[in-house]
């Protein structure tokens, strides 16, 4: 029989983590619970879980700095649950390692979305690395740097395909402007944002069927963008 996900809840609220141990389990994940920085990072080592769900406020570390200790040693998912919703806040949490972030009060459906994408990326990072992604009628092969869009080749310049292939590799993961300019463009150009606006807005003219609500180069405002594939 196939073991339950195990999810780990890092929160110093008594209700919240009462709440998220009620809805998950019922959703037949395993649960494990913490209050404090220290202690959720000595369960994650003891037993190491599929996904943390952490707040960034806790009473001995601040969030940001449990999720650089993970960072250390493991890849697992980490989604941040915050009061925190402030720019600078998501960019400091997902630069030091979050894959996601939630802002609370939060919708428990959003959260359970969230928690099967980023699942389903840890399944796949741990079997092999994708050669191809889906998502809609776009095709994009990693290997051989091509991208189909109802089976048609779509012509993309060798940065647009780098920049392309560096979220689809990330699927459902948020990332930053600045981790996406240090990966496409180099440190040099980190802090260059207007790069990075330009050449998505290319990308959605080529590849989303309404460039104007797009489908798969999704914006996270003020943080940086999210590639969605299929559910």
């Amino acid at each position: 029989m196939k073991t339950a996900p195990h999810i780990l809840v890092i929160d110093d609220e008594p209700q919240i983590l009462r709440a998220l141990r009620t809805i998950l389990t019922e959703k037949h994940f395993r649960v494990t619970t913490a209050s404090r920085g220290e202690e959720g990072l000595a369960l994650a080592a003891a037993n190491p879980p599929d996904i943390v769900i952490l707040d960034l406020g806790l009473p001995d570390l601040d969030g940001t700095q449990v999720c650089a200790r993970l960072r250390e040693w493991t890849q697992i998912p980490i989604i941040v649950l915050s009061v925190r919703d402030g720019e600078m806040d998501k960019v400091a949490a997902l630069d030091h390692g979050a894959d996601d972030y939630l802002t609370k009060p939060f919708g428990i459906e959003e959260l359970l979305a969230r928690v099967r994408v980023a699942l389903r990326h840890a399944a796949q990072t741990r079997t092999e690395k994708a050669t191809a992604v889906r998502a809609g009628a776009l095709m994009i092969d990693l290997v051989n740097h091509a991208v189909t869009r109802d089976g048609e080749l779509v012509k993309l310049t060798a940065t647009e395909f780098k920049l392309l292939a560096y979220m689809a590799a990330n699927v459902g993961r948020v990332l930053t402007h600045q981790s996406i300019l240090t990966h496409v463009w180099g440190e040099p150009e980190a802090n260059h944002v207007e790069y990075l606006r330009v050449f998505m807005r290319q990308l959605r003219k080529k590849l989303e069927p309404e460039p104007e609500r797009p489908q798969f180069l999704v914006t996270e405002p003020g943080v940086g963008y999210r590639f969605l594939a299929d559910a």
